[in-house]
């Protein structure tokens, strides 16, 4: 089985999907909308993507202030994990994200990539990031994933959502987001 790792912004919602071993994060694509309002269809595809590569959980990026208190965005992604697991029926964990994008787009700038094409990729390359963390979460902590149950998101009600936070390490703590792929030492 894989983990399917997803940042969600407005109105894209990166995706990255690990491999069979649970070792590295590769990112998917990008799923865009038209509105911010409009989650039917990108429910459906994120259902489609897990059944393709066989996913047995989602990992979903928790945008926290970097102050660690929690805003809108927070409030949203709370209601998008409960309509995910809904839609699913996978175990939704949630992730914190800080930071996530702005080293995605850092990553891209460093590979050479245009201002106007980065755009295109650096929610993919986010979502691999938050994926990354938690993978490397599972093999620090020596955790088998299934015993993770405490961070699952059980409940259908947003309420329920509060303990199911893991606060994973800050995105731009490289020793913990690692890059696709590797280090970036």
């Amino acid at each position: 089985m894989r983990v399917m790792g997803l940042d969600f912004g407005s109105k894209t919602v990166g995706v990255a999907v690990s491999d069979p071993l649970l070792l590295t994060a590769q990112g998917v694509e990008t799923i865009r909308r038209k509105s911010p309002d409009k989650l039917r269809q990108t429910l459906a595809r994120i259902g489609e993507l897990a059944d393709e590569y066989e996913v047995d959980r989602i990992v979903l990026g928790y945008p926290k202030h970097l102050n660690n208190t929690e805003g809108e965005r927070c409030e949203k992604t709370k209601e998008f994990a409960g309509m995910l697991k809904r839609r699913t029926g996978l175990a939704v964990i949630l992730w914190d994200e800080r930071l996530t994008t702005s080293a995605a787009d850092q990553i891209l700038m460093e590979s050479g990539v245009r201002r106007e094409n980065r755009k295109a990729y650096v929610d993919q390359i986010a979502a691999g990031l938050i994926l990354q963390g938690y993978l490397d979460l599972l093999h620090r902590s020596g955790t088998e994933p299934e015993s993770m149950e405490a961070a699952e998101i059980s409940g259908t009600e947003p309420e329920s959502m509060e303990a199911a936070e893991i606060s994973g390490p800050a995105a731009g703590d490289r020793d913990g987001a690692g890059a696709q792929g590797g280090s970036r030492r």
